[in-house]
């Protein structure tokens, strides 16, 4: 069995996050191969889709939301995602246990003797006017009849796990700031998700193989579970194993992938890229070594955005947004906090690429770029 070292997985990673060459698709095609983008800080999956798509209008994106072409939504890891419409109703019954279990790892003692069942119901009969609800007035509606220690158990076991949801526009259309709003997805889309399959039988599980190593691998069983969350999955890996190719890492996990994804050369160069907090091609796997080092793993889960050189997290950046320190003419700067020396060469291609990302996030009034010692 062949071995992938850590450059070796580097850049396939790459290649299927498409950040090694901004890709000529269409936002929606975009969102659908990277089975959907971490979307709980709203603005973050436009510099995510900035960096990987040639000529990203963000208007685009938001037509998508608005056209309820795709959705904002919790799903993988009970996180809110940006997934398509498409995606979201194929795949949500599949993710149901999940985010029960996962909300309920939460507030177990808050909802201890709770009928979940029931208060399901409760929160349909709520929702069935159409008017959309924020997650306290779902659980301020709810707390009569169940008045348990709190409302927030109640609030986030409603929207997150019993009832299928989806946040409205405005909230995560460009540079608006708007509160959430639910309604549920069955509204929203017009119809239901898909069922959950007969029993002994795992569709969607097997689908979620095969779209996560087009999009992530090659990758073992640990980093896909580590992305969805879910349980049950080497039921599905089993059923289509027969498709797929083995590696091993350096470690000697087995490593699974599809047989015709892109595999470069190592030595393939890769440009610098800015990335958004919690990006997939950091959060996407159980053993991120193949993108960022052990010493600042913590980045990827503080919601710190982060600048690949030579495709590993070598810095982070933010945006000025003025102060009595910086003054008003620093407003639209990008900070560039190396984790790392930078020769010559990087500091300038980090400075290039941190000016067009300043052009996209001013609308071309700004392309200043400040790269620290």
């Amino acid at each position: 069995m062949s071995v992938l070292d850590t450059r070796a997985l580097n850049r396939a990673s790459l290649a299927r996050q498409l950040l090694l060459d901004r890709a000529e698709l269409p936002p929606l095609d975009a969102v659908a191969h990277l089975c959907g983008l971490q979307a709980q800080e709203p603005q973050e999956p436009f510099v995510g889709l900035w960096s990987r798509l040639r000529d990203f209008v963000p208007a685009t994106l938001d037509g998508l939301l608005t056209g309820r072409q795709v959705v904002r939504t919790h799903l993988m890891r009970r996180t809110v995602h940006l997934v398509t419409a498409r995606d979201t109703l194929a795949w949500r019954a599949r993710h149901d246990a999940m985010l029960w279990q996962r909300v309920l790892g939460v507030y177990r003692g808050e909802l201890a003797g709770v009928d979940l069942d029931a208060v399901a119901s409760a929160v349909r009969a709520l929702m069935a006017d159409g008017e959309p609800r924020t997650m306290s007035g779902i659980a301020g509606a709810l707390a009569g009849r169940w008045p348990v220690p709190g409302r927030r158990a109640l609030g986030e076991m409603a929207v997150a796990a019993l009832v299928p949801m989806v946040q409205l526009p405005p909230r995560g259309t460009w540079r608006v700031k708007a509160g959430v709003r639910n309604t549920p997805l069955a509204h929203w889309l017009g119809r239901e998700p898909d069922p959950p399959p007969p029993p002994g039988t795992d569709p969607a599980g097997e689908a979620l193989v095969s779209r996560y190593l087009a999009a992530y691998g090659p990758a073992a069983s640990a980093d896909l579970r580590a992305w969805c969350g879910l349980a049950g999955l080497p039921a599905a890996v089993a059923v289509v194993r027969d498709r797929l190719v083995s590696f091993r890492d350096e470690r000697g996990r087995e490593l699974l992938d599809l047989p015709d994804a892109p595999r470069p050369d190592p030595d393939t160069p890769a440009p610098v890229r800015f990335l958004p907090a919690f990006d997939n091609a950091v959060l996407g796997y159980q053993d991120r070594g193949r993108i960022i080092d052990d010493a600042h793993r913590g980045l990827s889960v503080q919601g710190a955005r982060v600048v690949l050189v030579d495709g590993r997290v070598a810095a982070s950046w933010s945006v000025c947004t003025g102060s009595a320190r910086t003054g008003a003419a620093d407003v639209g700067t990008v900070d560039v906090s190396p984790l790392r020396g930078f020769s010559r060469t990087e500091r300038a291609a980090v400075a290039e690429e941190g000016g067009r990302l300043a052009l996209f996030l001013s609308d071309g009034d700004s392309d200043r770029v400040r790269v620290a010692d």
